[in-house]
């Protein structure tokens, strides 16, 4: 078919979709959410996706199926994903609620809140990580790890406390340190 022929065409067909949309039915913009559909407006509750709590939390349970295992190389794998996968949860909720203090305290809060439970998630896995790799025999690797761990709960609290004494059984620091009763 020569060019000038399908230039000629080009109005037709444009009529014809033209047409075909005037008789169509109307749509909806946006439906209002029902029960059934939810789950599919907010797909990173419903526990399939890796970007949440509940993702980590499988990780963190697969790391500890592997270390029944004795599989430390698997246990290493998915504890180091699930301490990825909690951090950035936990710096994307306090940069959300960063971005709303003084705006919406609500918001605010609730999102500092689940920065706070990523971020003790997180921890957690970096604490776990560190025995793995102590049982392993790299205790190198652990040294930082129980650092970090301190450094993000205080040598107060209770994970804060098990990661210095873990420093100290490594000979690591020269002072025992007992965990302040409150």
């Amino acid at each position: 078919m020569k060019a000038t022929n399908i230039l000629r065409l080009i109005p037709l067909v444009s009529l014809a979709m033209g047409c075909s949309l005037a008789i169509m039915p109307p749509i909806l913009a946006q439906s209002e959410p029902t029960q059934q559909n939810l789950s599919e407006l907010r797909p990173l509750q419903t526990g399939d996706s890796i970007l949440s709590m509940a993702g980590g939390s499988s990780l963190m349970d697969e790391a500890i199926a592997a270390i029944s295992d004795k599989d430390y190389e698997i246990a290493v794998e998915r504890l180091q994903e699930a301490r990825q996968i909690f951090n950035q949860l936990s710096n994307f909720h306090i940069d959300i609620a960063n971005s709303f203090q003084g705006i919406d305290n609500s918001v605010y809060d609730a999102e500092r809140r689940a920065a706070i439970e990523a971020g003790d998630m997180r921890d957690t896995a970096t604490y776990r990580l560190a025995l793995v790799h102590r049982v392993q025999g790299k205790p190198e690797l652990s040294v930082p790890l129980l650092i970090q761990v301190i450094r993000s709960q205080s040598p107060a609290s209770d994970l804060g406390s098990k990661s210095y004494k873990q420093l100290y059984e490594l000979g690591f620091v020269s002072n025992e340190f007992e965990q302040p009763q409150f």
